[in-house]
Parts: structure tokens; C-alpha cells; sequence
């Protein structure tokens, strides 16, 4: 009976021993992969300052539209006031061949059509004259809806002066970009084809550019049609390309969603002389990324916040990097060698005071055996402790 007991306490021992064996394995592997995992990240702004490419340029995506509506006079002015040098806009043509600046398809969203067309408010916006267009306002909503919560911010003045805000001509916004020596970014959607501007919208834009009196090279096509007939602008696009397909279409420069411009892009475009725009960028922490990536220019609904980022929030070199990595790394060792000399104290203790010899299965055969002397009870403690 008494090795059969023996038997048992020895096996149970050896599973205990394995389970720690194992729990400690999976531990040391966790915590060299959290030690080694810095040599997979990979940051732009972990780099020499001194090779730090100038501030990208902001531009005002439909002007400051945080501020004002999008689209309006007010709104690009309230742009170029916060520091944008560039203006990028939606064009639609009208259906008597009038470059008018709106967003959606529809006038619903963005104007008073449904009080004063109430039978028109779902048409395309594009099948309206410039008179009926012109006579709609474009301001009351935004007053009303407060998209962005900023309207409690506004003087009586700035209401007063967005409540009267009708839809914006390409011309106008063109004249004020030239006025304030910027440029612009020309997103134009193309008639439908029942459209009686369907074949002649890209003449009707070309009319506006000469009308502004603004220097075509300042003003920045980027529809994928018709690139032929105005190789005078500067022509982008709004999708990621080969740099075969930009050769060929003779683009100059690539206007791309943040989350489709990745820093290995940005290096090979900029490699090849080809200038990368990125757009609805409005975090600072997003912009100061983009600056240590060599961006050119971001495109923002947010001048305003973006004019308070004088340099990259964030810019370290590798030395520095290496030498917090390592640091913290040494400082974690320490630690968790702290705690468990803390935690195994008493064993540690009874290990250096000379009982070795004795051992848990000894200590447990030695209490079945019902052996009561001196020795035994020392050994019970200590096998407490541990």
C-alpha cells in the first residue's frame, strides 16, 4: 500500500514538473516576441531629420466645409484664411453649359430645391439652368443641420453672411484662387449622356480657366477622360496607377485616399517625379506621417486644424529609437527577474541555507511513514514556503 502511495505521489509530481516546464516555455516565448517586436514596425518618422522633405501644402477640400458650407464662396475664403494654397472642388456642368460648383448629384442635401422646385428636387442637378441654380440657397442647411457641430462658434456676422450663401460658379471660386495666387484641383463629373453638354463639358470647363483670367498651369484636371484635349492643365488622377499607365496618360501627379497611399507608394511615385496628394486628411497626427513620407500636398476638410501643425508631432531618429527599445527592454528583464525572486523568496532562501539534500517527495514519503522527528518537521515547513 505504502509504494503504491509512493507510486502515485511520484506521478503526480512529474506532471506538475512537466505543466510548470511547459508554462514557462510559452511564457519566454511571449515575452521574446514582445522584445523582438519593434524590428517589425516600420514608421516613416523613425528617420534623420535633417532629411525631412518641406510641409506639404493643404489643401481646401470644398474649401473649409468644418466652417462653412461646402462649396460657397465663404467656405474657400475661410480656406485660403487658414492657410491652404490650393482649392479642390466638385464641378457639375449645367444644362446651359455653366461650370457650377456641387458635391452630390442631386441640389437636395446641399440647397432649398425642394422649397422652391418642390417638383425637381430629385433631378440630376446637372439638368438645371444656371439662373434657377443661382436663385437657390446654399447656406440655410448648414446652419440648420450643423454637420460638424461648429455652428455655435460663429458670430451673428458669419450667420448672417453663410445664411445668404447661394451655389458657387466655377468662375468665381477660379477668380479667388487667382487673387490669392493659388491654384486648383478640379474634380468634374461628366454630364449624362442625355445631357445637351454631354460632348462639349470639357470646353465649357476649358471657358471657365480662360474667364477666371487664373494661369492654366495652375489648375489641376483630374477626370479620366478627354486628358487630350487639355494637355495645357496638369493632369492627375484619383486612382492608384502603375508607372507605366502614368507615363502614358501623362499624368503628373496622383491625388489618393490616405488609406490607399502607403509609404513604400509614396517613395516609388516620388522616385519617378511623380507628386502624390493625399486626401481627407484632417488628424495631425495623420498629417505629421504623411510630411515624413515626402507627401507634397494633403488634401483636408480641416485647414484650420492642420495650419497649427508647424512641424511633424512626432519625429525620432533610428539611434533614439534603438536606445528607448533596448532600454525599455532591459528595464522589463529586470523587473520580471525582480518579481520572481520576490515570489520565490523562501525557496530561494532554503536552497542557499544547505537543504538541498531534502527534497518534495522525500518530505511527503517521509509524513506517510507517519516519521515525526525533528528533521521531518523542518522539511514540512520548508516545503510550505516553496
Amino acid at each position: 500500500m505504502q509504494k503504491i502511495k509512493e507510486v502515485n505521489l511520484k506521478v503526480s509530481y512529474t506532471s506538475l514538473l512537466d505543466f510548470q516546464v511547459t508554462v514557462l516555455v510559452i511564457y519566454i516565448i511571449i515575452l521574446l516576441a514582445v522584445y523582438l517586436a519593434p524590428l517589425a514596425f516600420s514608421c516613416p518618422c523613425i528617420m534623420d531629420r535633417h532629411t525631412l522633405r518641406p510641409r506639404p501644402d493643404i489643401i481646401g477640400r470644398r474649401g473649409a466645409p468644418m466652417l462653412a458650407p461646402e462649396n460657397t464662396i465663404v467656405s474657400f475664403n475661410r480656406a485660403l484664411q487658414n492657410g491652404a494654397s490650393s482649392l479642390e472642388a466638385d464641378v457639375t456642368i449645367s444644362v446651359d453649359g455653366v461650370p457650377f460648383l456641387m458635391r452630390d448629384r442631386t441640389l437636395r442635401r446641399t440647397t432649398d430645391v425642394g422649397k422652391v422646385f418642390p417638383a425637381r428636387q430629385f433631378e440630376d442637378a446637372s439638368l438645371f439652368n444656371w439662373t434657377e441654380i443661382h436663385s437657390l440657397n446654399a447656406g440655410q442647411w448648414f446652419l440648420k443641420s450643423d454637420p460638424y457641430w461648429t455652428v455655435e462658434t460663429l458670430t451673428a456676422r458669419d450667420r448672417l453672411r453663410i445664411g445668404n450663401q447661394t451655389v458657387c460658379s466655377l468662375v468665381d471660386m477660379l477668380r479667388l484662387a487667382a487673387r490669392a495666387n493659388g491654384s486648383a484641383l478640379l474634380d468634374i463629373r461628366r454630364p449624362p449622356p442625355e445631357h445637351p453638354r454631354h460632348r462639349s463639358w470639357f470646353m465649357d470647363t476649358l471657358w471657365a480657366v480662360q474667364k477666371a483670367g487664373i494661369s492654366p498651369k495652375r489648375v489641376t484636371w483630374t477626370p479620366d477622360t478627354d486628358r487630350g484635349r487639355v494637355r495645357g492643365l496638369p493632369q492627375s488622377a484619383n486612382e492608384k496607377l502603375s508607372l507605366e499607365e502614368i507615363r502614358q496618360r501623362g499624368i503628373t501627379s496622383l491625388t489618393l485616399h490616405y488609406s490607399k497611399a502607403s509609404h513604400t507608394d509614396i517613395q516609388e511615385y516620388l522616385a519617378h517625379n511623380v507628386s502624390v496628394t493625399v486626401s481627407a486628411v484632417n488628424a495631425p497626427w495623420l498629417y505629421s506621417v504623411l510630411w515624413c513620407s515626402g507627401v507634397s500636398s494633403v488634401s483636408s476638410d480641416a485647414p484650420q486644424v492642420l495650419r497649427k501643425v508647424p512641424y511633424p508631432i512626432w519625429l525620432m531618429s533610428r539611434s533614439a529609437y534603438r536606445f528607448i527599445w533596448l532600454t525599455s527592454d532591459l528595464v522589463s528583464i529586470a523587473l520580471v527577474i525582480g518579481i520572481f525572486c520576490f515570489q520565490n523568496y523562501h525557496m530561494i532562501r532554503w536552497k542557499m541555507s544547505g537543504m538541498q539534500n531534502y527534497n518534495p517527495e522525500q518530505i511527503v514519503l517521509n509524513a506517510v511513514a507517519n516519521r515525526t522527528n525533528r528533521d521531518l518537521n523542518v522539511m514540512k515547513e520548508k516545503l510550505i514556503f516553496s
